[in-house]
């Protein structure tokens, strides 16, 4: 070997070195959620202060923006996760904390928390409306919408039920009679078919949806899969591959409540009509499409808008027509195959409707596209949105501005929703926010991903100041997050990126049929197949894979393969389908996919909303919205309240399981994570798989999916299934479109969990399972592996403590929780920290669980009790006792630097970064 080629060798080895160093856990111990922003940056009402969420660093920050440049006044830490943030006043603003489920009522020209508000799971957004006002808060996990007295703290919130999928960003009409709340996950009115169930195994399945596509009564006679294009398949099925398997099919709604597939064929018999039992659905089946709640300030009664679009992610409202605006995605998921959806499979969409939900209208925001190719030059697809997430009209109403965090950039519609003429106007990266200030012309734009502000002139539409603000996200995220998100540099028409599908790292809560009948048959030989039973299945996976639901990107690393059938060995093999799917010039090289792993392993799963605060499963878990199936009586009624803790223990092997079903849960889905081993069975014992050339695990696959005829399917995941349930058959109207199972033709939990293959369960027995479901969150299993419960891996989840707080202004404050915390962190498994105010300065204090005591979390000054601390509180001078990881406690609790804001001096920029 030539002395070259030997130094050339030598630097690869290192640079892999160097990124296998660097695929460690971030330093300091940040713990990356991937929170996402839904307000997070407002005016005062006089115009003199701006208030910004700085999410990582769990704060808010504070700027007097009289002059010309934003001026930093100073800084306020609150909850974790702040994600939005309104002032009421002047003097007052309210932060919503989306880990801590809470508001943090921020005292502004005293830079103090004077109250913490607790709200119920995943808090998003706040508004003020009503006469007298009251503050209202959208709570997206939970589908609610609280609404609290501002002048009477203490008085607990009244609850509205939203009727949708995650209810997030907000508005109010300019009368101040009514609050408009944005259902994210609203759905796009499309639905799944089953299809894909073993006829062998159906007699024995009967609670399951069976094999519909496949009846004969159906519009193509029964063939499975129907041809997409007339008689036959677009792109045709390539002459050496094997017939392809029965699977289920995605319908769209249209136009007189027809359900219809993406070849025309008329379904609406087998959902709402007469043959509608066949699948298990009730005749006159529907899925609801709400994509905006009205509530009237007044009553508290709610109407909804239908019919906009899938994701609603922003909504703004025109001071002058009052016109209510939402900005968001629709998905194209009804079409199949994935050639047919290279680059085009979603569009971006405004969509206007009156102050009363009349006159509704929707446009694209890229009509410069024409989507009949997966990508245009580099010129065209700069002019492209993506990802829009807030929206803000002038003053006159003759302007919107709507930013788009995919896109990094803003554009501009008229009055009436059109998209204005010139090119977008270019801002940092990952803007999720907007302020307009009317008085001086201007527009205030929040960059998350690159920590900034930036400053726009109105009559120009230029940036003319940016002010940069400290940022701990690792290095690790930022270098990362760009291959999620970025829409102009990972797709073919400069609008799509992963996450329009991954959102936020999660999902879009639909279906897609991404197989390709030019495809070639994946080999199923080197994946872990210790636990496929039976002489019934195939050694290799057909391209024409059926509908699959999209998955979550939490915490994916290290559980290899991926997709639902375990056919990408790594991460590494989807680089293509920044081509193929994104429409992109080229694969995503190896150097920036390896960034865009470490990124991914840096993504937890959030606290458990179901988990007790020592997060222990809990004795009572209501199963309201879970209804019994027909198997015991009773269908559509409500299912009893279930036990975790029993649940767990028909979940685990037991030593004299029912003859019936030798199916024991645990022996596949395996502690803490619910993923399939990483160990091969031999024998009597197991043994450890090594990993993969890129260091992937080799997690178990299982031979089918709840009586699927798939052949080869990756054990799944168990954690955050709460945040599926959704659909319904029993019920005249369903929430959501998809349910569980790898293509999500399996409506409930309850249908899932009480199918006869699992033996000869009890109703009750079948409630205590999905309770512990429910509570399934990844951390708190004490578990030794045995041959019946194979070894797992490990799981980046948070304790259900994590963010819990309370606000007290004087000793007996909140006493009986703050025990309760005090106790939960002596278990060391997370960690106490307390803030406030001594005179200007912000102090902070960690509990130490070894000698009970509050040490200062800076510099000298001694220790202090938990009754000498707690008797530092008083009226203005309150404190805030927050749970939080134990990798974060020192920085949380840090005193604030000599910059208090955590605005850093700005870097002179380079060329390409100056104002223009």
């Amino acid at each position: 070997m030539s002395p070259t080629n030997q130094r050339r060798q030598t630097l690869v080895r290192f640079a892999t070195v160097l990124i296998l160093l660097a695929a460690a856990p971030a330093a300091g111990g940040f713990v990356n959620f991937e929170s996402p922003h839904v307000h997070p940056i407002d005016l005062s009402p006089d115009g003199e202060i701006l208030a910004v969420v700085n999410t990582a660093a769990h704060r808010l920050l504070l700027f007097d923006v009289t002059a010309r440049k934003p001026r930093p006044l100073g800084a306020v830490t609150v909850g974790l996760d702040p994600v939005s943030v309104r002032f009421r006043t002047n003097r007052e603003a309210w932060v919503v904390n989306q880990i801590s489920d809470s508001v943090s009522v921020v005292d502004v020209k005293a830079l103090a928390v004077r109250a913490t508000l607790p709200t119920a799971d995943e808090p998003a957004d706040v508004v003020f409306a009503g006469a007298p006002e009251r503050g209202f808060v959208s709570c997206s996990q939970a589908d609610q919408v609280l609404v609290f007295d501002p002048a009477d703290l203490d008085r607990k919130a009244r609850v509205i039920e939203i009727l949708g999928e995650d209810p997030r960003s907000m508005a109010v009409s300019p009368d101040g009679e009514t609050v408009y709340v944005g259902i994210f996950e609203s759905g796009n009115r499309t639905t799944i078919l089953s299809g894909g169930f073993d006829p062998v195994e159906e007699p024995f399945l009967p609670t399951l949806p069976g094999n519909v596509v496949s009846d004969p009564r159906g519009p193509y006679g029964g063939q499975n899969p129907p041809p997409n294009k007339g008689t036959r398949f677009e792109p045709p099925i390539a002459a050496d591959l094997p017939s392809p398997p029965p699977v289920a099919l995605i319908l769209k709604r249209h136009a007189g409540g027809r359900w219809m597939d993406d070849n025309g064929g008329d379904w609406t018999d087998f959902i709402s009509g007469p043959f509608a039992g066949t699948g298990q659905r009730v005749p006159g089946w529907d899925v609801l499409d709400n994509d905006l709640a009205m509530i009237d300030a007044r009553t508290n009664k709610v109407r909804y808008v239908r019919g906009l679009m899938n994701l609603v992610m922003a909504v703004g409202v025109n001071p002058v027509t009052a016109q209510v605006t939402a900005v968001g995605t629709d998905a194209t998921n009804e079409i199949r195959y994935e050639p047919n959806l290279n680059g085009t499979f979603l569009r971006v969409n405004v969509a206007l409707a009156g102050p009363r939900g009349g006159g509704k209208k929707v446009l694209d925001l890229n009509p410069h596209l024409d989507y009949r190719a997966p990508r245009v030059d580099k010129a065209r697809r700069n002019l492209s949105v993506g990802d829009p997430r807030a929206v803000v009209w002038s003053a006159d109403g003759e302007r919107g501005y709507v930013a788009g965090m995919g896109s990094n950039n803003l554009v501009v519609i008229d009055g009436e929703g059109r998209r204005a003429a010139g090119a977008p106007i270019e801002v940092g990266q990952g803007p999720t926010g907007l302020a307009l200030d009317s008085e001086r012309d201007r527009l205030f734009v929040l960059n998350r991903f690159s920590a900034s502000i930036d400053v726009i002139d109105l009559a120009t539409e230029r940036r003319f100041e940016r002010v940069r603000f400290k940022d701990p996200t690792p290095g690790t995220i930022k270098r990362g997050r760009r291959h999620l998100f970025d829409t102009h540099a990972t797709s073919g028409l400069g609008h799509v990126s992963c996450a329009s599908c991954h959102v936020d790292a999660r999902t879009d809560r639909l279906a897609w049929e991404l197989g390709d009948p030019t495809g070639a048959m994946i080999s199923q030989q080197g994946r872990n197949r210790s636990l496929i039973r039976g002489d019934f299945f195939e050694d290799a996976w057909h391209p024409m894979k059926g509908p699959m639901t999209t998955q979550t990107l939490q915490d994916i690393i290290g559980k290899e393969p991926h997709h639902w059938r375990g056919d990408r060995k790594g991460l590494e093999e989807f680089a293509g389908a920044f081509q193929s799917l994104l429409g992109d010039d080229r694969p995503l090289p190896p150097a920036k996919m390896s960034q865009f792993e470490r990124y991914l392993a840096t993504i937890y799963f959030p606290p458990n909303p179901y988990r007790e605060l020592d997060n222990s499963l809990p004795e009572r878990v209501s199963l309201e919205g879970h209804t019994r199936t027909g198997r015991f009586g009773g269908r559509g009624e409500p299912m009893p309240d279930g036990n975790a803790v029993r649940g767990l223990a028909l979940f685990r092997f037991r030593e004299n399981p029912d003859p019936i079903s030798p199916i024991i849960c645990s022996d596949c889905h395996t502690f803490p994570t619910g993923v399939g081993t990483n160990a091969m069975r031999n024998g009597d014992v197991f043994q450890d798989q090594p990993p993969g050339p890129n260091g992937e695990s080799n997690v178990a696959l299982i031979g089918r999916d709840g009586g699927s005829i798939q052949r080869g399917i990756k054990v799944p995941q168990l954690r955050g299934l709460y945040d599926k349930v959704g659909m319904d058959y029993t019920q005249p109207v369903s929430r959501a479109g998809f349910g569980f199972n790898h293509d999500g033709t399996i409506d409930s939990l309850s249908r899932f969990v009480g199918n006869e293959g699992f033996g000869d369960f009890t109703e009750q027995e079948v409630a205590d399972v999905i309770a512990f479901l429910l509570a399934f969150s990844g951390s708190g299993f004490d578990h030794e592996p045995t041959l019946r419960e194979p070894p797992g891996l490990p799981s980046q989840d948070a304790h259900a403590a994590v963010g819990r707080q309370v606000t007290t202004a004087a000793v007996a404050d909140q006493e009986r929780m703050i025990d309760r915390m005090i106790d939960v962190a002596r278990t060391r498994e997370v960690a106490l920290v307390v803030k406030g105010r001594r005179g200007k300065k912000e102090k902070g204090w960690i509990f130490d669980a070894g000698n009970e005591t509050f040490s200062r979390a800076r510099g000298s000054g001694g220790e202090l009790t938990r009754e000498q601390l707690a008797a530092l509180a008083g009226p203005g001078s309150e404190l805030t006792w927050t749970v939080v990881p134990t990798g974060v406690a020192k920085s949380f609790a840090d005193r604030l630097r000599a910059n208090r804001s955590g605005a850093r001096k700005k870097p002179r920029p380079r060329p390409a970064e100056r104002p223009q």
